[in-house]
């Protein structure tokens, strides 16, 4: 009889994760074409890129139970860097190798989503190496939709690689949009 799954907790990440989120990363950049990045950052660089969101961006960590390992770990940032632009945010997730299937994925992006939600950014966009009907599958679990396709518009590990985005909206387009508010205010927000 297999052993009962461990009950996943899903918590706001501390610069405390960054190794553990480097780690999880690691695997993504230097054995696939999931992320467009060549050289895969090491905590410090996690921690900084954290820290440059300035209380405005999310990043959320999964852990075995409470205080447990990472499992995984979910983030907002700026879609483009226009001001225009900053009421739309891009959305990732990544997962420790061998722990996808299990939900991890869907209820990280579903706290990610329900914080960006009640932060008041309108729209989210997921962008998505292709093929990969698994991350298909979950942003299209959380209610983001197929908005468009660029064909080869990355070239890793000698290959063309199309890119895919996903959108997914948020909140209404009101004229005068509100300021959407800081994660430092707001807090991680999860209606499940």
């Amino acid at each position: 009889m297999d052993p009962a799954p461990t009950r996943v907790a899903i918590r706001p990440a501390t610069p405390d994760d960054a190794a553990a989120i480097a780690a999880i990363y690691r695997p993504y950049v230097e054995r696939g074409v999931v992320s467009f990045e060549t050289e895969a950052p090491d905590a410090t660089v996690i921690a900084q890129r954290m820290a440059s969101s300035g209380g405005l961006y999310p990043w959320l960590v999964a852990t075995e139970g409470e205080g447990g390992a990472v499992l995984g770990y979910a983030y907002a940032s700026a879609f483009r860097d226009r001001p225009a632009y900053r009421f739309t945010i891009e959305t990732t997730v990544y997962l420790e190798t061998g722990t996808q299937g299990r939900g991890n994925g869907r209820q990280l992006y579903d706290a990610l989503i329900d914080t960006v939600r009640a932060q008041g950014f309108t729209h989210a966009i997921g962008v998505i190496a292709l093929p990969n009907d698994h991350s298909i599958r979950l942003h299209e679990s959380v209610g983001f939709k197929r908005a468009g396709f660029f064909r080869e518009a990355g070239y890793k590990d000698g290959r063309w690689i199309d890119v895919g985005y996903w959108h997914c909206d948020l909140n209404d387009a009101t004229i005068p949009p509100m300021e959407p508010k800081p994660f430092s205010e707001t807090g991680m927000v999860w209606n499940w």
